[in-house]
């Protein structure tokens, strides 16, 4: 097993703007896979898109007794979404990853089609929930609903 250290910045750290504003409000979540190398690779593909990358390699046997080994995915210094080998249950999470503009999620849609996602919802505006809400939704090889979303109102301005 790879055992990679990254070290992300202090959770006591004064909150950044984007927390203030509420767009950074969950830690981290993990999923239940039942082929981790499988899902490594899938996911790996899928979220080069967003600059999301497989960053750490938590070894169980660091932890408490029982305490599974994890393979954590990140960006900008922080590790928020984790994956562990055991039963997936697809039903039990809907993942939705925040994109940077229209492109990335179209990007999203592409590498993850390209990874062996199934389509689940192509790329586009979701106007049963806002005109400028602008995404695509996908499959996993577990059946874990993932999606990629853009919502223009929650992005400053490009000068």
């Amino acid at each position: 097993m790879r055992i990679t250290r990254y070290h992300c910045q202090a959770n006591h750290a004064p909150a950044s703007n984007n927390q203030k504003q509420g767009l950074a409000m969950l830690d981290h979540i993990f999923i239940t896979v039942t082929d981790l190398p499988r899902s490594i690779s899938f996911y790996e593909q899928a979220l080069r898109p967003l600059g999301i990358a497989n960053v750490v390699d938590y070894d169980g046997v660091n932890g408490p007794p029982g305490h599974p080994d994890l393979k954590g995915f990140g960006k900008n210094k922080r590790v928020f979404f984790w994956l562990r080998q055991g039963q997936a249950d697809a039903r039990a999470a809907h993942i939705g990853f925040i994109a940077q503009s229209a492109d990335e999620v179209r990007n999203f849609y592409a590498a993850a089609m390209a990874a062996g996602a199934k389509n689940k919802e192509a790329p586009g505006a979701r106007l049963h929930y806002d005109p400028r809400y602008y995404a695509a939704n996908v499959l996993d090889p577990d059946g874990y609903s993932l999606e990629a979303v853009y919502k223009s109102w929650q992005h400053p301005p490009q000068n």
